[in-house]
């Protein structure tokens, strides 16, 4: 049995992969929340699931426990399970910036904590996620989460104190792709093409360059010198782009959102 602590939409992506791979029966999951259209939503996505408005029925059904909550709502939440967790649970949390320090002072002794950060695109089967062992958790409890977490897209185990820098490049790195999708259609706008056929066209080429890298192991830089032509229009746009300091932008945004994460885990 595995249990969702908050039953939002990663809660709900998650619990949809681990049906759709096998690895649990729809009637071995379980969702709690005190909201209940996200019950509703949960049950509508999974009939046979069960829901809960108290987490502490959840956890005496489950052995396993994904912490789904925002940050904010961790330290309510652990207080309303201080009496129902023991050391017999695996305890997942994927609430961003929460370190494994900070929810092993607030749980019971020798509890088994893993943390994780997933991305937004698990919630159509494509995120990746990266994982970090509590000082409790064995190479069998990751190889376990990494099962679960391979059923919504790709997984690797990090050290914790890579997860700020996860955290900013794959969990806000949507963000940031969405920002450069935007920009390179307002570019074909300003060159005269449809708003709808501008957005089409550079989402398509996105989607089309990941699957192209994927697909074949060529490195970014090594396309980008086989896209580029001498004195042809790849050089040009690659000149403004320079010119820009994009590279140095985009760095630069990875570095902010990694710092914001370490401020937000000291809080």
């Amino acid at each position: 049995m595995i249990g969702f602590i908050g039953a939002g939409q990663m809660a709900q992506a998650l619990a949809q992969g681990l049906v759709h791979s096998g690895i649990f029966p729809e009637a071995e999951i379980f969702a709690s929340d005190p909201s209940a259209a996200a019950r509703g939503a949960f049950v509508e996505l999974l009939p046979k699931a069960k829901v809960h408005e108290d987490n502490a029925d959840l956890v005496s059904a489950c052995q396993t426990i994904v912490l789904a909550v925002k940050p904010q709502q961790m330290s309510d939440v652990l207080s309303s399970l201080s009496d129902s967790i023991d050391r017999s649970h695996l305890v997942i949390s994927i609430a961003a910036g929460i370190r494994l320090s900070w929810l092993a002072a607030k749980m019971p002794n020798q509890i088994t904590l893993i943390r994780v950060m997933p991305n937004t695109p698990c919630l159509v089967g494509k995120g990746v996620s990266c994982y970090a062992l509590g000082g409790q958790a064995t190479d069998e409890d990751g190889a376990f989460v990494e099962r679960l977490l391979c059923s919504v897209g790709k997984a690797f185990r990090v050290e914790e104190s890579q997860l700020d820098a996860v955290t900013a490049l794959s969990g806000s790195g949507p963000a940031f792709y969405c920002a450069i999708l935007e920009s390179l259609a307002a570019g074909g706008e300003q060159c005269g093409l449809p708003e709808s056929l501008a957005e089409a066209l550079a989402l398509e080429t996105m989607q089309g360059t990941a699957a192209y890298l994927q697909q074949t192991g060529v490195s970014p830089g090594e396309l980008k010198k086989r896209v580029s032509s001498p004195g042809g229009t790849t050089v040009a746009g690659l000149a403004a782009l320079e010119a820009g300091h994009l590279e140095s932008i985009l760095s630069k945004s990875v570095q902010a959102a990694a710092k914001r994460s370490g401020e937000l885990g000291q809080a």
